[in-house]
């Protein structure tokens, strides 16, 4: 009878014991009685009624997940893999336990897809050159609907960009394509504002003739400056008239 008692005391103390749990910070338990939800409890020391309860311990902490590398074909038909990292919380534990079933699962695979799909909706200089705005596409596409799981994706990153060989051999010369036509415009454009200066300078000159000739004598000082025995130089017509004006005088 003793041994009995001695053994009832102590079943009695564990299952008492079992009752307590204690649950960190970031830590919350979903307390279901009888099958039925009852209450979010937690953090700190908590009661579970033994055999009438059960808890579901869930998580507050944000979790980085590595989505997979995931092949997609952009608007253009260029071929390329994409991966991205995805930053998310519980925000609801409730209904993180009871909207779905494995919410880390479910939030992967949406993930996946979301990605591929808006991705896949670009071309492939928006891929490369847009990324923040496409992150912040993908993050409200995820967290509009994942609300109903409880779930905050506070961010989504795309990661890395891979292209075919063939594709960054094309993309370096349309590059270097690009850098030749705007090398030509620059140099056009200088041509024609060297042409307009021209000739503005020459309507100029036309109205004093004086003054071309004093430009003619600085041309031949800058020619004589130089180490040269012989100097070939044009006679202008200009200048013979305005000696025979002199003369005549």
């Amino acid at each position: 009878m003793e041994t009995f008692t001695i053994a009832f005391f102590i079943l009695a103390f564990l299952i008492l014991l079992s009752a307590f749990r204690v649950l960190r910070e970031y830590e919350r338990g979903v307390i279901f009685t009888l099958g039925r939800f009852y209450k979010v409890k937690g953090p700190g020391l908590i009661i579970v009624i033994p055999i009438l309860q059960q808890m579901v311990r869930v998580g507050l902490r944000t979790i980085v997940w590595d989505i997979p590398t995931q092949d997609l074909i952009t608007r253009d038909n260029v071929s390329v893999k994409v991966n991205a990292v995805l930053y998310f919380r519980v925000l609801d534990p409730e209904k993180s336990v009871i909207n779905v079933e494995d919410f880390m699962e479910a939030t992967g695979q949406l993930a996946q897809t979301t990605l591929r799909s808006v991705l896949g909706q670009h071309e492939l200089d928006e891929l490369l050159a847009e990324r923040e705005r496409l992150n912040v596409d993908v993050q409200k596409i995820l967290d509009a609907q994942t609300d109903n799981w409880g779930i905050k994706v506070s961010n989504v990153e795309i990661k890395h960009v891979d292209l075919d060989e063939s594709m960054i051999r094309a993309i370096a010369k349309q590059a270097e394509a690009e850098r030749i036509r705007r090398a030509k415009v620059i140099h056009a454009m200088g041509e024609s504002e060297a042409s307009a200066k021209l000739v503005e300078a020459a309507a100029q000159l036309a109205q004093q003739p004086e003054s071309m000739q004093l430009r003619y004598l600085q041309t031949l000082t800058e020619i004589a400056s130089e180490n040269s025995s012989t100097i070939v130089f044009p006679l202008p017509v200009d200048i013979l008239e305005t000696f025979k004006k002199m003369l005549g005088r």
